[in-house]
């Protein structure tokens, strides 16, 4: 058990998993935390209908960088949270904490940013709050946005679902938004204009559903990337996940940025993506949903999900464009921090 909190326990990778387990779970998680998907699924009101809630904090740094900035991140993630459930999100709710001088602009800018994402995700932000904290004690803004959608009645995705046999789809280009923050960052020029893909996919995730629905999961592969959030997917259903490397679609400039930094393109971050596992016989309908939605023109099935060895358990398994095979594990440790 770690004594101290670390940058790497905010990673998605390895280290995130082990606070979550050891410290939150064992303190208070319930059947519907235990799940381990994006949002909760609660019963509604009304009969047939379901809740689906979910909530991020957002702390990247710089506020502002190429495709998008912290206000727009806030909607797109938990909006995508919400609708990995299969639900349509309506509300949010949205906390700032402020530090003492910093400026009523940049802040305006935010908002209406804010506004643009939430109008064109079709959800209205409801309530929120406001704290400031002294100079010196923030990094300018931090922004904590929860929301709620209704499930419709037969729709039950979740990790656990995959089964053997299934098709691994990705919406489109890995990579975008890590590498984008860290040239923002870091001041770095590359000959390609990178830029964040941070995008609210409830359309699109509705787009597949409507074509494909024995859809089994959606997931957006935030921090970790997509190799944190195959392994997560494998250990929740016990199976393994061949992914062909050749098949993931990156854009050559990111590909190049990642080269040059000794990154795994794979363990990158994304904020506008989204991984679909899907039952075979729908798998050219799930694609052709993504690829008719402006997000999803790059999407493409990457592998498939096959029984796990009993000698070794879950895992997920790399074609290498040389080959060989290769395990791709979760992230470990902390790549990019302060990432979304």
């Amino acid at each position: 058990m770690d004594t101290t909190v670390m940058l790497g326990h905010g990673s998605g990778g390895t280290m995130m998993k082990r606070i979550i387990d050891e410290v939150f779970f064992e303190a208070y998680a319930g059947d519907e935390l235990r799940r381990g998907d994006d949002a909760a699924v609660l019963p509604a009101l009304q009969a047939g209908e379901r809740l689906a809630f979910s909530t991020d904090s957002f702390v990247v740094t710089p506020h502002f960088f190429p495709g998008g900035d912290i206000g727009r991140l806030a909607v797109c993630g938990t909006v995508n949270d919400v609708a990995t459930s299969g639900a349509a999100p309506l509300y949010l709710s949205c906390g700032f904490v402020l530090e003492e001088g910093y400026p009523i602009a940049d802040l305006k800018r935010i908002c209406a940013s804010m506004a643009v994402a939430a109008a064109e995700a079709g959800v209205r932000i409801v309530t929120g709050d406001t704290k400031v904290v002294n100079r010196g004690h923030g990094d300018g803004v931090y922004i904590n946005t929860s929301g709620i959608g209704i499930v419709p009645e037969g729709v039950n995705l979740g990790g656990a679902q995959c089964c053997p046999g299934d098709k691994v789809l990705v919406s489109g280009t890995l990579g975008d938004h890590g590498i984008a923050i860290m040239a923002c960052r870091e001041d770095l020029s590359f000959t390609a204009n990178v830029q964040s893909d941070a995008a609210p996919l409830n359309h699109l995730i509705a787009d597949v559903l409507a074509v494909a629905p024995h859809t089994r999961c959606f997931r957006d592969p935030t921090r970790g990337g997509l190799a944190s959030t195959l392994n997560e997917l494998a250990a929740q259903a016990g199976v393994d996940i061949t992914v062909r490397e050749s098949d993931v679609p990156v854009k050559p400039a990111v590909q190049g940025a990642c080269d040059m930094l000794g990154y795994d393109v794979l363990q990158v971050a994304n904020e506008g993506k989204m991984v679909c596992v899907v039952a075979p016989d729908e798998a050219d309908a799930a694609l052709s949903a993504m690829r008719a939605n402006r997000y999803g023109a790059d999407a493409a099935i990457i592998g498939e999900v096959s029984a796990a060895r009993l000698d070794r358990g879950p895992k997920v398994l790399l074609e290498t464009a040389f080959g060989g095979t290769r395990i791709l594990d979760m992230l470990v440790g902390e790549q990019l921090p302060r990432i979304c």
